[in-house]
């Protein structure tokens, strides 16, 4: 497989990676109710007799296979025991990708990344997507969401078919505890209505970086990630002794680590850029009432949460995890490849035997070898079957998908404390792309760079990213976030240079075209940018630096009407701050465009309260609309400190005369006698002044 081969053809494999699995049950559903036919639908009452099961779904972000369950080792888990020895548990589980958010997509739709969407965390799944919660929701379960990082947001699509979906962090930060969301669901659940529910909590605890709160952090000095999971456990037991207290029985429990953590295997420190079994092999066990316990070694996908879920709530037929497993599960890491430009990864698995497809095949007998130490190579041969998997597995398009710059400063920033920062540039595909697991020499210089350019702290990011481009001379992201740390600076013989060499790499990067335009718009030479922005914006409206900065360009060159227009798009993309708001109603009042003025002024004082400084063009807004009483109270909250007071009297001494108030004279004076020269021009020719 290489970076070039962006549409395989499709065998039907590589369809079904894309199509939603129909199989999936807790074990065999139940046979229907006596005296229902297929022809009719079941009714609300028919539903409430069939007395289905309340589902718990937790997932354990980040949670190593080897860390969590009877078999690990340094580490005692008692309440994933407890319910392993309750259900039955998956010892070859596997995720889709080892991130959190497409990870998660796959639990909620049955897809491999290559059907949803979802390949790395910042994006968005798609609306039209079918999830989880939906059609639980629609078959009259009781749906409910908690969950601990902002990686989860709502923003990300996740959401839909919750009725409570809470991911409110503390204030300022990007995660909670798993004590912190345990305490919230279960105060959810003492009010939970009397009808199935369907629960998903989702712990964050063993991310990087691990500080387990105590007393684990002293039972575990010289592996707090050990700590993170055992604080993690004990939340874990006080959630599920709440939720079966609370809905009885009938009840089934899936509990899954989203994906595992490298800690040094392989060289990963953490996850997202490798395929090995540190970070994709996963906990997984399924709890149901009646099902006799047990473990599986047939390897399965945590996509198939999703139908084994389904199959629980007697809304689909089928055995779902619990099924024979004759399927090879997939996966990929398609991270390095979006971001840098590297060989795209793929894994597949049936049996005992793991193959990995990036570049070059790899093979590992996982039951002679779980450490995935002996490549069993080209001697050994990759088995037919997997290999017309891995090659048929649909590699995403390097052009650019909805990007993390739309989520704007705040959000980029609380993913940046996570670890996780997504490329500013769609990669050029290399001839030469390296193979990731060949780079691993420079995971910690890319995450290092990554977490410095976004806090801008661009002096010190500068280094490390000559360092990345000496070892990978290929690398548009390194090139593009070394050219804009130089603008940043102030550096504009480096910048241009290094936006020369960028422009070497992929001569026809809109990328390259938008960051160059960007830094030209912040210096003398700002007309360069405008042909550059004017075409950016053209091919993809919702770039918004793109659009914010020809925005800005727009006003410089005086076409307030186009400002106008580019600050309202960027607007509808995302939210304001004051000072935007103040911004937009001074060019919508310089257009003339009223009661958009008198919208962003509004909007501003309601954000601003007593900071608000701008009653003088709100109240002259007012009373240019005939809203006369408003006007009146605009002007009289404009203090006699402001630069502008005579204008302030002036205007409010014509709202006086308009609603006819007694003391009209008294204001005509009073801004007679503190009239300064524009407005003492404006008073003498005031119609409204003259003695009638």
């Amino acid at each position: 497989m290489t970076a070039r081969r962006l549409h395989p053809r499709r065998s039907a494999l590589a369809a079904a990676v894309a199509a939603v699995t129909v199989a999936g049950a807790c074990g065999r559903t139940d046979p229907p109710a006596r005296g229902r036919t297929d022809q009719a639908a079941p009714s609300p009452a028919d539903r409430a007799a069939e007395r289905r099961p309340s589902i718990l779904l937790v997932t354990l972000d980040t949670t190593r296979a080897d860390a969590i369950g009877p078999e690990a080792a340094g580490i005692e888990t008692p309440a994933f025991d407890a319910l392993a020895a309750r259900g039955l548990r998956f010892r070859q589980a596997y995720a889709t990708v080892p991130e959190t958010l497409p990870s998660h997509a796959s639990m909620m739709t049955g897809l491999y990344p290559a059907g949803h969407g979802l390949h790395e965390n910042a994006r968005y799944l798609p609306g039209s997507q079918p999830v989880l919660a939906e059609r639980l929701r629609s078959a009259g379960y009781a749906t409910a969401a908690f969950v601990s990082s902002f990686v989860l947001d709502r923003r990300f699509g996740l959401a839909r078919g919750f009725e409570v979906y809470d991911d409110e962090l503390p204030q300022g930060l990007a995660e909670r505890t798993a004590r912190e969301t345990t305490d919230r669901a279960l105060a959810y659940l003492k009010g939970q209505p009397r009808r199935p529910l369907m629960l998903w909590v989702h712990y964050y605890d063993p991310h990087h970086p691990y500080r387990p709160p105590e007393p684990y952090r002293s039972r575990f000095p010289k592996s707090p990630y050990l700590g993170e999971v055992a604080a993690m456990d004990e939340q874990l037991g006080r959630l599920v002794q709440a939720f079966e207290r609370s809905v009885g029985a009938p009840t089934a429990l899936v509990v899954a680590g989203d994906h595992g953590e490298g800690l040094g295997d392989h060289g990963e420190a953490q996850h997202g850029k490798l395929l090995y079994q540190a970070t994709m092999h996963v906990p997984l066990l399924l709890v149901r009432t009646g099902r006799a316990p047990g473990t599986s070694d047939t390897p399965v996908s945590l996509r198939q949460v999703y139908a084994t879920i389904l199959g629980c709530a007697a809304l689909e037929a089928g055995e779902g995890l619990a099924g024979p497993g004759h399927e090879i599960v997939l996966g990929e890491a398609m991270k390095p490849f979006l971001t840098y430009g590297w060989q795209p990864q793929v894994m597949a698995v049936q049996d005992r035997t793991k193959a990995i497809l990036a570049g070059r095949p790899e093979a590992y007998d996982l039951a002679a070898d779980p450490a995935e130490t002996r490549d069993l190579g080209p001697a050994a041969g990759v088995p037919r079957p997997l290999l017309t998997a891995l090659r048929d597995y649909p590699v995403p398009s390097l052009e650019p998908s909805p990007p993390a710059e739309a989520l704007g400063e705040e959000a980029r920033r609380k993913l940046a404390s996570l670890g996780y920062v997504s490329a500013g540039a769609a990669p050029v595909a290399r001839k030469d792309a390296p193979r990731p697991a060949d780079m691993t020499r420079l995971f910690d210089a890319l995450d290092l760079a990554s977490a410095l350019f976004v806090h801008e702290e661009y002096g010190r990011v500068i280094p490390v990213l000559e360092r990345i481009l000496a070892a990978d001379p290929g690398n548009l992201d390194a090139a593009l976030r070394l050219a804009t740390a130089h603008s940043s600076l102030g550096h504009d013989a480096q910048a241009l240079e290094a936006f020369r060499r960028a422009g070497e790499m992929a001569p026809r990067s809109p990328d390259v075209r938008t960051y160059l335009a960007l830094h030209y718009a912040k210096g003398r030479q700002w007309e360069k940018a405008v042909p550059l922005l004017e075409k950016t914006v053209a091919e993809t409206p919702g770039r918004l630096p793109a659009v914010e900065a020809l925005a800005r360009l727009r006003e410089r060159q005086g076409r307030v009407e186009q400002a106008l227009e580019l600050h309202e798009k960027v607007y509808a993309l995302r939210k304001p701050s004051d000072g935007e708001l103040i911004r937009l109603g001074e060019l919508a009042m310089a257009a003339g465009r009223t009661p958009l003025a008198i919208e962003s002024f509004e909007k501003a004082r309601n954000q601003e309260g007593k900071g608000f400084a701008h009653d003088l063009e709100l109240g002259v807004l007012y009373l240019s609309a005939g809203r006369y009483d408003e006007a009146r109270q605009a002007l009289d909250r404009v203090p006699a400190s402001h630069p502008a007071y005579p204008m302030a009297l002036f205007k409010r001494a014509q709202v006086s005369v308009l609603l006819g108030e007694p003391d009209r004279a008294e204001r005509i004076a009073l801004a007679r006698r503190r009239a300064d020269p524009t407005t003492r021009e404006l008073i003498a020719r005031e119609r409204l002044f003259q003695p009638r």
